[in-house]
């Protein structure tokens, strides 16, 4: 493991089905500590990058609490099998220059694609085949949709098929970018990079062929890869959270009862820690605060009625009053991700294309926080920073003046490692008051 800034810090592994290591569970329950702040990280596709972050995140804590004599601080990080393509950006990672996007797929994505989709080394090698050569034929579209989104079935048999068909309409299923036209997804995720901003490598020479210029489409083809792989990790994450954080939550309520516990996370991290209150045991109140950065996940979550369907709630409606104190999401209009390349993927198939990223349906929650929970500030972060956060319900935190690094196509997205973060984690859950 790599140099951690903060003692004492601990980590807990879960599988893709939620289940923990039982030797970090039990370590965890004997530490010594009045609070515990556990974070969860998004796309990270080994342990150690999680760990950077973590010691990143964390490393502004302990000044921050050089007064508070009372407050015994322990640190989490909570490692689940989710992964990075190669060229998205790791948070606190600063690359000397923005990398050009490519429309090719680099060995290290390969294996991690392996490794997460068990089964699928040919289809992998195949996509990787197909981005290189990068074909001007629809059939070669085609092909490629058919076979991305074989690694988005849901495993027979698997605990995650829970999280498919049941899901309420904040949840956006089924997405456009598992059921629509292939071409036409790539076309359309084509021009969200564009608007990003993004890099694209060119074609060696103009195309003449009578696929009219569709190399220039493979580019969107990788992104409605990761988009489809996304949607398996999103899946992932809720398993996680509901199936393995929340009862270990429960198990430590009982072991620990006096620990108050602070949930963190990052992108679908956030979704992780989230549903992890749908797990939760009831009765038990050992969570005192949730800080959401950059949620990958609906801004309608928390609803108990959507806008566009009334009698209809959010997948984690009522959620919020299992957290003792409140649930705080963090956003920045920096993040390209989520404001650009997110709303097009979850919007339903046959939407129109250019109302996509218009239709508020299928915002994130990192785009503009919280959204129809009735008396939900709306705070800056200056405002929370200097007032304080509401003791309980839930709170949007505009952090763009901090949260605003980052190339394209995902803006700043992962930019999250900042004092002024750190701070809010202890306003929300009151450390060190």
């Amino acid at each position: 493991m790599p140099e951690m800034s903060v003692r004492p810090y601990r980590e807990i592994t879960f599988d893709a089905d939620g289940d923990v290591n039982a030797g970090q569970r039990d370590r965890l329950a004997e530490t010594d500590v009045t609070d515990l702040v556990m974070f969860a990280h998004g796309w990270n596709n080994s342990p150690s990058v999680a760990a950077q972050l973590y010691s990143a995140f964390f490393a502004p804590f302990p000044g921050l609490l050089a007064h508070s004599p009372g407050v015994r601080l322990g640190y989490v990080g909570v490692v689940w099998p989710s992964m990075r393509f190669t060229d998205e950006p790791i948070p606190d990672f600063r690359p000397s220059a923005v990398a050009p996007v490519e429309a090719r797929l680099d060995k290290a994505t390969q294996d991690a694609l392996t490794e997460l989709f068990p089964g699928h080394t040919e289809t992998v090698e195949r996509l990787a085949q197909l981005l290189d050569e990068q074909p001007e034929s629809e059939a070669a579209f085609a092909e490629f949709g058919m076979l991305a989104r074989q690694l988005a079935e849901v495993p027979p048999g698997g605990l995650e098929a829970r999280f498919t068909d049941d899901l309420p309409q904040d949840e956006q299923s089924p997405p456009a970018v598992l059921y629509e036209n292939t071409l036409a997804m790539c076309r359309r995720f084509s021009l969200a990079l564009d608007e990003t901003g993004a890099v694209t490598e060119k074609p060696a020479a103009p195309s003449f062929s009578l696929g009219g210029g569709l190399k220039t489409v493979w580019k969107g083809a990788k992104e409605l890869l990761r988009q489809t792989t996304y949607y398996a990790m999103k899946r992932r994450a809720g398993t996680v959270g509901e199936l393995g954080l929340g009862p270990l939550l429960g198990q430590l309520a009982r072991s620990s009862p006096t620990v108050r516990v602070h949930l963190v996370g990052h992108s679908q991290g956030a979704r992780l820690v989230s549903f992890a209150l749908r797990g939760l045991p009831d009765g038990a109140r050992n969570v005192k605060s949730l800080t959401l950065l950059q949620g990958a996940f609906s801004h309608y979550a928390f609803a108990s009625s959507l806008p566009h369907a009334p009698h209809t709630g959010g997948a984690l409606c009522t959620m919020d009053h299992r957290v003792d104190g409140p649930v705080v999401a963090c956003y920045s209009r920096h993040d390209s991700a989520l404001g650009v390349i997110y709303p097009l993927a979850s919007s339903l198939a046959g939407d129109s294309a250019t109302a996509a990223g218009l239709d508020k349906r299928w915002w994130a929650m990192g785009h503009d926080g919280i959204q129809a929970v009735p008396r939900t500030p709306r705070l800056t972060l200056d405002e929370a920073l200097r007032d304080g956060i509401p003791g309980s319900g839930c709170v949007s935190v505009d952090t763009a003046s901090v949260v605003r690094r980052g190339g394209p196509p995902s803006g700043a997205h992962s930019d999250i490692c900042h004092a002024e973060l750190a701070r809010v984690v202890l306003a929300a859950g009151r450390i060190g008051r």
